[in-house]
């Protein structure tokens, strides 16, 4: 099989989630005998002191045959973990990352005072 046919083959579905300076990568690949497996990678964003950033990947392997046991094993601890804890984020260094909705929309001016009027044929 040449390289193009297998890049192809690799792509086979993937999902991207945004998370402050992590993004997570699921993606479906395909094996040389064209089964299907899950890849998720972890990437993270690091920014060095002089504006240089550079970023540090973590990638598990899942096979369809750990898929029922990973599944009900992820569940349970997540599970665990907003039950003992709750939904709300508590690190500080994560509340700069995460806002909520309605924390978002109070940030948005109530009223058009905070604007300029700019009248473009003064340009």
């Amino acid at each position: 099989m040449n390289d193009k046919n297998y890049n192809e083959q690799e792509e086979i579905f993937s999902q991207v989630l945004r998370a402050g300076r992590r993004t997570y990568f699921f993606d479906v690949r395909a094996t040389k005998s064209d089964d299907y497996y899950l890849t998720v990678t972890e990437s993270k964003k690091f920014t060095q002191d002089d504006g240089s950033f550079h970023y540090k990947k973590h990638k598990i392997y899942l096979y369809k045959e750990d898929f029922a046991e990973f599944n009900e094993m992820l569940k349970a601890a997540t599970d665990y973990i907003i039950n003992e804890k709750g939904e709300e984020v508590i690190s500080e260094r994560h509340q700069s990352d995460y806002k909520k909705p309605s924390e978002v929309s109070e940030e948005i001016p109530a009223s058009s005072e905070s604007f300029t009027d700019v009248n473009f044929e003064d340009i």
